[in-house]
């Protein structure tokens, strides 16, 4: 654990502290320790208002942050700073991103290509066998499923996806530790051994109703797309659809019966514009992932170089030649044609035209290269 998280977590136990009072502090003092330490006068010049300088005052006597990091540790949890590099890359892109995640299990670079896949508690048998047969098909080819641990169609791609083989991640609406339908929490052990459980909510934080709808964004928000595999109208699969939409993600439905009350969701959205779905290779097609596991495969089979990062540096949104690579690396062209090819079967950039190139979605956040 970096020496400062400990200070985000205590911190995250004080009610009132958002994203936004948090880049406050960090600014302000240059550190969440700078900020533990400072005096209500000293957080009132960091422009937090009264009523959040009491709350600090009152909670921050009760909280002992090594105290907190250590249970963590006991419990195999980790916790992410969203200035930490590990925290995920597209996650962050989001407005209102947690400035904080508790994590038991493990992310892995795979987990950058992945989908949510949502919908009703109250699966039909129609939605039960398409939740199960896509999971596993997007499972099988290195997708990483994203969903809620709720019951219906949640579970269902939950396990469709480990029982495939794949990897999957459960945003909860309560602390890591908290298995909310109790039922599920053999899946939940699943998940952390095959994947990751993830909350923004600190350990022994319970399900309330209010949590649900929030951790939404974060499914979402981690995902290149949402599915909405049967949903009615006013459900909270359709608040992840609209969220998604919100943060520029891609969204996919499955049509059903318009008999059908769980599907009227889907429907609407498709209706809205949204990719209809009839197969996993749709998505796929969409996201341009026809090829994750080759580009899994490369990025396991050659490890990133000097030079590469070098080229990374050289490159953008913006269709870069190779000439003006070459001049901007100082490198031979001849190394550069070479590493560019590696790099382009390794998925980390793409040619748009005759030797000029871009960096691919993925390179751009999983790299950390700024882009202008």
């Amino acid at each position: 654990m970096k020496k400062d998280t400990k200070y985000w977590i205590g911190f995250n136990l004080v009610p009132g502290i958002g994203r936004v009072r948090f880049a406050q502090m960090k600014s302000h003092f240059g550190s969440l320790e700078g900020a533990w330490q400072a005096t209500p006068a000293e957080l009132r010049q960091a422009g937090l208002d009264s009523g959040v300088v009491r709350s600090i005052s009152e909670w921050r006597p009760r909280i002992s942050v090594d105290a907190e990091a250590e249970k963590l540790e006991r419990q195999g949890v980790t916790a992410l700073a969203c200035d930490d590099p590990a925290y995920p890359a597209r996650l962050k892109e989001i407005y209102d991103y947690p400035p904080l995640i508790y994590v038991r299990g493990a992310l892995t670079p795979q987990d950058e290509w992945c989908l949510a896949v949502v919908g009703t508690r109250r699966a039909t048998i129609y939605g039960r066998q398409v939740a199960e047969e896509i999971a596993a098909d997007l499972a099988r080819s290195k997708v990483t499923v994203v969903s809620g641990l709720a019951r219906g169609i949640d579970t269902i791609a939950h396990r469709s996806a480990l029982a495939a083989g794949g990897r999957s991640i459960a945003v909860l609406a309560c602390g890591v530790d908290v298995v909310y339908p109790p039922e599920n929490a053999s899946l939940a052990g699943d998940i952390a051994g095959q994947g990751a459980l993830i909350s923004e909510y600190p350990l022994g934080a319970g399900p309330k109703a209010e949590n649900f709808p929030r951790r939404n964004r974060i499914m979402s928000g981690l995902s290149l797309g949402t599915l909405v595999i049967e949903a009615d109208e006013t459900s909270g699969a359709m608040i992840t659809a609209r969220l998604a939409l919100e943060q520029n993600r891609e969204v996919f439905a499955i049509p059903g019966s318009v008999l059908s009350p769980a599907s009227r969701g889907a429907n609407l959205l498709i209706q809205e514009g949204a990719k209809l779905v009839r197969s996993y290779t749709d998505i796929l097609e969409e996201l341009n992932l026809m090829t994750v596991a080759r580009q899994i495969e490369m990025r396991e089979i050659i490890p990133a170089s000097d030079t590469e990062s070098v080229l990374l540096q050289q490159l953008s949104a913006e269709p870069a030649h190779i000439d003006e690579v070459c001049r901007g690396s100082g490198l031979p062209v001849s190394t550069v044609s070479s590493t560019l090819a590696m790099m382009e079967l390794k998925g980390l950039i793409r040619q748009v035209w005759a030797m000029s190139f871009v960096l691919a979605r993925e390179a751009r956040q999983g790299y950390g290269v700024k882009v202008d």
